[in-house]
């Protein structure tokens, strides 16, 4: 393998470094025994968090150990929100939140081998200390001069919201993690978002206070952006989720195939383990033949593979081409069907109408007689089988595990109908 500096800079994940010299040499010389944190503020990771986990893989790939901090202490604080003081959750369900968040670090993370990954939880070190021992032992090295320089503590300094002491003290407690780690597992090296920049290097602040022989590294990714100005990892229906219950494999599969042309190329480098000449062929294609998506299905099939395994992969795969008369819709399961149908439009309904109602009901046309057309043009179908008469009614043995009707106006336009009362 390259260079790991080099790796990462090739793939756009190097933001802020306080010494990339340094680092490059600390790699060299290795291993390097390193670490990114998790808040549980939330019952399941991202794909910001995705990022920073990849990120993890590829470093400990290169020869070195990782150590995945879920904060079970600081998720029960919450580093400063850009606009208002986070609520609170009980120590009861941010623990039931550490448990899920750590179950979808691990399978991205190797934990065997001379490079085995750990997992930590930071509330190890932090439930037993007194508020008496934090301020005399790790309080005393902050200054606050410096706390309120730090740009998320700033922001929120000049906001008519302000900021209270808890989420001010969220920066001592991810330096004293850094220390801790360090003392404990000989950690150098803390990764994160470039948002977290003041938060990372406070942790480097800290050791150098306390240990002044110490050389340790902090090491930031860019905040990915889309071309569109949209969000990256937001949808019209939320946030992309690693839980396939909060996000389904289907819905986390489409967002990669829907990839703006313009982010894929980009989406490619910082997600894909694929080769440098793979991914700069995938780049080819999506100049030469934008049409074809071979990078967005690259891309969808790899990470869907990576985070929820390949017979989700698979099972949603066969539902997409099936939707779109390309396999047979009764062969899905009744889970994967339904959320793939949650994607498009759909309506549900209490008994079954004439196809003509049902396709100007879930909007795939303006009006009865606009689906009237479509059927006498051809364009109509139902479980894709072209309606051929405009007065037809769809029967209830016809319905897909008992409830569904997937609707096709020509080639691309799908919507679906769930019968209730059935």
């Amino acid at each position: 393998m390259t260079d790991i500096v080099d790796e990462l800079q090739w793939r756009g994940l190097i933001a802020l470094s306080t010494d990339e010299d340094a680092l490059r040499k600390a790699f060299a010389d290795g291993p390097v025994t390193f670490y990114c944190g998790f808040d549980p503020t939330a019952p399941s990771l991202h794909l910001g968090n995705l990022v920073q986990i990849l990120t993890m893989r590829r470093i400990q790939q290169a020869g070195n150990r990782p150590l995945g901090l879920v904060g079970g202490a600081t998720g029960l604080i919450g580093d400063p929100k850009p606009t208002a003081e986070r609520t609170l959750n009980s120590p009861e369900v941010v623990a039931q939140w550490v448990e899920r968040l750590r179950a979808q670090i691990a399978p991205l993370l190797d934990f065997e081998g001379p490079h085995a990954a750990v997992m930590v939880n930071n509330l190890d070190w932090t439930q037993g200390m007194s508020a008496i021992e934090f301020l005399r032992d790790v309080g005393k090295h902050f200054r606050v001069n410096k706390m309120i320089a730090k740009e998320a503590v700033s922001r929120r300094l000049n906001s008519d919201a302000g900021i209270g002491y808890t989420e001010f003290s969220y920066q001592i407690l991810q330096g004293m993690d850094f220390l801790e780690l360090y003392r404990r597992h000989g950690c150098v090296l803390q990764t994160g978002g470039s948002d977290q920049w003041g938060n990372l290097t406070s942790g480097t602040d800290l050791i150098h206070r306390v240990e002044p022989d110490a050389v340790v590294h902090a090491l930031a990714t860019p905040l990915i952006t889309k071309a569109d100005g949209t969000k990256f990892g937001k949808t019209e229906s939320g946030t992309v989720w690693l839980d396939p219950e909060m996000t389904t494999p289907y819905a986390f599969y489409q967002f990669w195939l829907n990839a703006d042309d313009r982010d894929v190329s980009k989406f490619l480098r910082i997600f894909s383990f694929r080769s440098h000449a793979e991914i700069e062929e995938l780049e080819r294609q999506t100049e030469e033949r934008p049409q074809a998506r071979a990078a967005q299905r690259a891309l969808a099939e790899e990470l869907t593979t990576l985070v929820h395994g390949a017979d989700q992969t698979a099972a949603v795969i066969a539902a997409s081409k099936a939707l779109f008369g390309q396999g047979e819709l009764a062969e899905l399961d009744d889970r994967t069907l339904a959320a793939a149908l949650s994607e498009v439009p759909h309506v549900e309904v209490a008994e079954l109408g004439p196809v003509v109602d049902l396709f100007a009901e879930v909007g795939l046309v303006a009006s009865k007689s606009a689906a009237r057309r479509t059927v006498k043009e051809g364009g109509a179908y139902v479980n894709n089988v072209k309606v051929t008469a405009e007065d037809a009614v769809p029967s209830k043995e016809e319905l897909i595990h008992g409830r569904w009707l997937v609707l096709r106006r020509g080639k691309r336009n799908l919507a679906a109908v769930e019968v209730t009362g059935a």
